[in-house]
């Protein structure tokens, strides 16, 4: 369940879940698809394919440049080298519907690789990430091998380690086969290293989430601001340091019983504690919100969100120009955003700015943000379609100052994806 894994699991300790059903994972994402990806024409080695081996301690890295033609990617293969393709959700509409749905449950990026391994190889060196993974075993069978993190610094760490040495290891916390079905999670920081058994092939996908996204990684964002703020409007911050400071401060200092350091080390104390009255802590909480939104895959629409939304308006050529253009929302016009997390409102210094995820790439970052800058006076309207979400609202009820603005922030909404209508706008 939900809450046993987190109270018990998750940023702490592996967990194996046997499913004991080859096809639980049915229709996620195959060997077939894989190849399918790879005629499309789209996957490049070292932008979207990584060709790796790992032999006698060595890892190594084969990637060719430009395309990746099937026959040189199933060559690779057949000599022995591992596959992994580094945005599956790119060239998978399920594994990006998967993710979509994962990333508005973990708050944070989710991501994914696949890993397609020949029989009685291994791909990678032993190594740690800096991202909570999971193992899907989607095909055939993987030998996996889990340690303990090493030190308290290696605990949840911010970065992921180099290739380390089976000599560096010790033993394992948890060893075991994953079959087609099971399922593998290990925290960040956890070492871990499989490889294919000899009568098998394995396709793994391995989904991560909470990269850079710790409680120091917030006070890095936020302390900066609050420092900021209190040297505007605290007088404290801009007086000047003593000027003999240099002589009783510093490492060389450190160990003399001076009564000009204890003041010292206490006002720098004070200081520090005063600073959480300046921090922005919402503010701060915006501007993570706002780089998550541009991490986020787009949304996956179902065919009536289609048909409800600008996505499935029926605008087209015919009889010798365009028809079924014109958007027309009126005030009776039933509306609602297409989902919650799609939008965040930050209040920026150039201005109130929405971002939004609906115009994201299903590549990483492949887009720049996507945002709007809106007139002030609108935010009570977006604050409104949140807090309505996810009832309809007419867009009378939409809290502007004249029926004008309402219907034009609702069809510049609509004309984003943001919003859908409770009914399509144009029969076909």
């Amino acid at each position: 369940a939900p809450a046993e894994f987190l109270g018990r699991h998750w940023e702490r300790a592996p967990l194996l879940v046997r499913r004991g059903d080859p096809g639980y994972y049915a229709g996620l994402f195959s060997t077939a698809d894989f190849d399918a990806a790879l005629r499309g024409g789209e996957v490049h080695f070292g932008t979207h394919l990584d060709v790796t081996s790992y032999a006698e301690g060595v890892r190594e890295t084969h990637n060719p440049s430009g395309r990746a033609l099937p026959a040189v990617v199933w060559d690779f293969y057949q000599n022995g080298c591992s596959l992994r393709l580094l945005c599956p959700q790119a060239f998978s509409p399920t594994v990006w519907h998967f993710l979509s749905i994962l990333q508005e449950q973990f708050g944070s990026m989710a991501g994914a690789n696949t890993y397609l391994t020949p029989p009685g190889t291994q791909g990678f060196a032993p190594h740690y990430d800096d991202i909570e993974a999971f193992v899907l075993q989607l095909e055939g069978k993987k030998h996996w091998r889990v340690y303990s993190p090493r030190t308290d610094a290696e605990v949840l760490p911010q970065f992921s380690s180099a290739n380390l040495t089976q000599a560096e290891l010790g033993e394992p916390v948890l060893e075991t086969v994953l079959e087609a079905g099971d399922l593998l999670y290990f925290p960040r920081g956890f070492i871990h290293q499989g490889d294919c058994l000899p009568d098998a092939h394995s396709l793994h996908i391995t989904v991560s989430s909470y990269q850079r996204n710790s409680w120091g990684d917030f006070l890095e964002k936020l302390l900066p601001a609050a420092l900021q703020m209190a040297l505007e409007e605290d007088v404290e911050y801009r007086r000047g340091l003593p000027m003999d400071y240099l002589q009783y401060m510093g490492v060389a200092n450190s160990d003399t019983v001076d009564a000009r350091r204890t003041a010292f080390v206490e006002k720098v104390q004070s200081l520090i504690k005063k600073l959480v009255d300046y921090a922005p802590i919402d503010a701060a909480v915006d501007q993570r919100a706002k780089s998550f939104l541009h991490d986020c895959l787009p949304p996956v629409l179902t065919q009536s969100e289609k048909v409800q939304s600008v996505y499935g308006f029926p605008a087209r050529w015919q009889n010798g120009g365009p028809c079924n253009v014109d958007i027309l929302i009126t005030k009776d016009t039933e509306v609602r955003l297409l989902r919650h997390g799609i939008v965040r409102l930050c209040n920026e210094e150039a201005g109130v700015m929405l971002y939004y995820t609906t115009e994201n790439s299903r590549v990483y970052h492949k887009e720049e943000p996507k945002f709007l800058e809106l007139d002030p006076e609108y935010t009570d309207s977006i604050e409104f379609l949140l807090s309505s979400y996810p009832n309809h609202v007419t867009v009378d009820n939409l809290p502007c100052e004249t029926l004008e603005e309402k219907i034009s922030l609702a069809t510049l909404l609509f004309e984003k994806g943001i919003l859908t209508t409770k009914k399509p706008l144009a029969q076909v």
